[in-house]
């Protein structure tokens, strides 16, 4: 059995390997080679998949890391900044798609029931597809994407609502009486994890951060944990995994243990799309061709002018409401599993569910493309997309990722640069690796990261490319000049500082692009933090202090 299941996961990856590598060479979204590889190896195909319940608890392993690691990025700000909108804006989406998909389906001659069952289905957007989308540009941060978000945690939670209520009306049980018991139940997980994440994990977690693997063991013990709970509960994984990253969002760990996860998660993420494209058939097609091609029609213009529409009129800026508004252009994978509920429970026919299936299909594959190209989309259509657009926007809200001063670790003196970053009086972030230190930070109310400063994934994250001034009291010359030879190459038009312990080291950095290295024998900490305070990140007084710097290390 395990020798079976290991070869076809290993014919699967290598399908997905040389499917990824052809859309890559004509510069295809990753997400459609996913999809195409399921249909491959599905049983139209290939026929490679047999063990379909160990296939779908890989997807459901994929789903849990993603929205935990999303969770992980939310915090009370972004719900406070996002929350208007996302309610408007589900609102807008409900009367406009409801509407016209019940009105579709009458004319194209469903029953009632099943217009209704149509109309449901089309309201969710697939938070799978888009959150992806969203991590392979890294722009989770931007405004639009918390909206979009948001849009979909609304989603998630109406969605498994209106399971509870279709299993409801199936069973013969009281619709109303099974939603409000869904609903005490999701009070009473909320509260209880809310309060065990802010006064009992701060406590413990630092005890698990003291090695890379308890950190690892200790997430992935509470992201399935708090999802399996969730889903125990009567609450789909998809939300179980988004609070439990929420709910220890505000950790010093968090971003550490998202960077942890990531490659894990892109795994079991390509076995979700598999899975979903290898159940991709070609039964009852033909029939379902018409109903598919309106249905895709409806979604891709009535969803987007409805998010554009709502988020214009409270002010948002054209390109926050367009860009929303693009990844929010599909049908869940969700909607396939509502349907087929529907049909098992005889409230629905099997049309129903292949026009739902090809309407998903479109639709994921079609806005795989506009959410990849949003941007040239934007800029060949910004000035017809006015009409969107109040006189007096809201713009973008900063990267909540984005520092114009870093710190990269902070025993070294790290203390003398916390003191002038905060005298300059601008946003900045130390990162450190140790709990010790990570400790004191929080109790200075420090802004800290903890992760690894050697970790190019967590500089990208925090934006590295848009900082002005980056200091390292990291005391490792390789570790130093790895740092150098990055910023060089992502952004010539930041300062670096960094640490050396000779002359010869000293050079070395110089000569990979650092702008000031610090000899402890020569010069201090205390004395560059001054230099700092008179200068700020003025480019061409660093410029001088390095070539003084360089004539005295000559003459050394």
């Amino acid at each position: 059995m395990e020798q079976t299941l290991f070869f076809q996961l290993s014919m699967v990856i290598a399908v997905a390997a040389i499917v990824s590598l052809i859309f890559r060479q004509f510069r295809q979204p990753s997400i459609i080679a996913y999809i195409v590889t399921g249909f491959l190896a599905g049983p139209s195909l290939l026929n490679l998949i047999h063990d379909h319940e160990a296939f779908t608890s890989f997807s459901q392993i994929g789903i849990s890391l993603l929205l935990f690691v999303i969770g992980l990025g939310l915090n009370a700000q972004v719900i406070r900044t996002t929350g208007k909108p996302v309610f408007l804006a589900f609102s807008a989406v409900t009367a406009s798609v409801g509407g016209v998909t019940y009105g579709l389906a009458r004319l194209l001659g469903f029953t009632t029931t099943e217009a209704i069952i149509l109309a449901v289905a089309l309201l969710f957007s697939s938070t799978i597809v888009v959150i992806k989308a969203l991590s392979d540009k890294k722009e989770q941060a931007r405004l639009y994407a918390q909206i979009a978000i948001g849009i979909l945690l609304v989603e998630d939670i109406i969605a498994t609502v209106a399971l509870v209520v279709l299993s409801a009306q199936g069973g013969g049980d009281s619709a109303a009486s099974g939603m409000w018991l869904l609903l005490a139940k999701g009070l009473v997980l909320g509260t209880a994890l809310t309060i065990f994440g802010a006064y009992v994990l701060p406590r413990t977690v630092s005890s698990w951060a003291a090695s890379q693997e308890l950190l690892f063991i200790f997430a992935l013990a509470w992201a399935f944990g708090v999802a399996s709970v969730f889903h125990w509960y009567g609450f789909s994984l998809e939300v179980g995994a988004l609070f439990a990253g929420v709910a220890i969002a505000h950790l010093p760990y968090a971003q550490e243990i998202s960077t942890r996860l990531k490659p894990l998660r892109d795994f079991f993420i390509v076995l979700f799309f598999v899975e979903l494209g290898q159940n991709m058939n070609l039964d009852n097609v033909s029939a379902a061709i018409i109903p598919a091609l309106v249905f895709s029609a409806m979604v891709m213009l009535i969803k987007p002018l409805s998010v554009m529409t709502s988020l214009g009129l409270l002010g948002y800026t054209k390109q926050t409401g367009f860009k929303a508004a693009v990844h929010l252009s599909q049908i869940s994978e969700f909607s396939i599993i509502f349907v087929v509920l529907a049909v098992s429970t005889g409230v629905a026919s099997e049309r129903v569910t292949a026009v739902i299936t090809l309407t998903a299909v479109i639709t994921i594959v079609l806005s795989a493309y506009l959410m990849k190209y949003d941007d040239r989309l934007y800029k060949r259509f910004k000035k017809p997309l006015s009409v969107f657009e109040r006189a007096d926007t809201k713009h973008d809200i900063n990267d909540l990722h984005s520092y114009p001063l870093v710190l990269l670790g902070y025993r070294k003196g790290g203390h003398e640069f916390v003191r002038t970053f905060r005298e300059m009086r601008r946003r900045y972030v130390v990162i450190d690796y140790d709990p010790d230190v990570i400790d004191t930070l929080e109790h200075q109310h420090v802004n800290h990261l903890y992760g690894d400063v050697t970790d190019l994934e967590l500089l990208e994250e925090i934006s590295l490319h848009k900082s002005e001034l980056v200091v390292s009291t990291v005391t490792d010359k390789d570790a130093n000049v790895m740092l150098a030879k990055h910023i060089t190459k992502q952004n010539k038009q930041a300062i670096f500082i960094c640490h050396a312990n000779s002359y010869d080291d000293a050079a070395e950095l110089y000569e990979r692009g650092a702008s000031y290295v610090l000899l402890p024998h020569l010069i201090g900490s205390e004395q560059v933090s001054a230099f700092i305070r008179r200068n700020g990140n003025n480019s061409k007084a660093f410029a001088d202090y390095r070539k003084k710097h360089l004539d005295l290390l000559k003459n050394v």
